[in-house]
């Protein structure tokens, strides 16, 4: 067995201080984590730099209102797979969520009639929907109006949820109350996918012709 000299205690020493590859990566992950989810939240402000004051405005209000009604109601959706699988840890939350979701929805959805009123203008005052229906049919008969209804069922499906998950309480967890138990995170999962799918086709109209 090697004696344990000087300088072998110091280069030990050396290594033990060097970070480890996991805590790297840790570091590495988490903080490109925090500076996705800080650009992706800072993504409605961007129309603060667009020539027209519309855009500027509208867009402003209307794309942080719908991008904070979808962070929400993402999230909610996501906790509705293990309040499938019966956890009752998170039932209180959910009613909370459940609740702030839908708020956060009529918000979004109210914001986003005030810009639609923009949005239908003829195209001799800059109207975005005159415009596509000229240059980019596609875009408007399929994107906008798939993006126009879709987002609409959020809210019903969010008033009808809340209610159940307010009116049920802990018992909705109970064998018997199971199918209704199902119903419900079924609704919560499709309001996820309805809040994204709106999100980005939102996201894709305005790239292409923007208010």
């Amino acid at each position: 067995m090697l004696a344990n000299t000087p300088d072998r205690e110091t280069n030990d020493l050396e290594i033990n201080s060097l970070p480890k590859q996991l805590d790297i990566a840790t570091v590495c992950i988490y903080g490109l984590a925090i500076l996705s989810g800080g650009l992706f939240l800072f993504l409605p402000f961007v129309n603060l730099l667009h020539p027209s004051p519309w855009q500027r405005w509208l867009g402003t209000i209307h794309g942080f209102a719908s991008l904070l009604s979808m962070v929400v109601v993402a999230y909610l959706g996501h906790l509705a797979f293990p309040l499938l699988r019966g956890s009752s840890k998170i039932l209180s939350q959910m009613r909370t969520l459940a609740f702030w979701s839908t708020v956060l929805t009529f918000l979004g959805i109210a914001t986003g009639n005030l810009a639609y009123m923009r949005y239908r203008a003829d195209i001799s005052f800059g109207g975005a929907r005159a415009w596509l229906k000229e240059n980019s049919p596609l875009t408007q008969y399929v994107l906008m109006e798939y993006h126009e209804f879709s987002v609409l069922f959020i809210l019903p499906l969010g008033v009808a949820c809340t209610w159940i998950l307010w009116q049920y309480g802990d018992s909705i967890l109970k064998k018997p109350n199971r199918p209704v138990l199902t119903v419900t995170c079924l609704a919560l999962m499709a309001m996820m996918f309805f809040a994204m799918g709106g999100m980005v086709s939102g996201l894709g109209v305005a790239k292409i012709h923007a208010l």
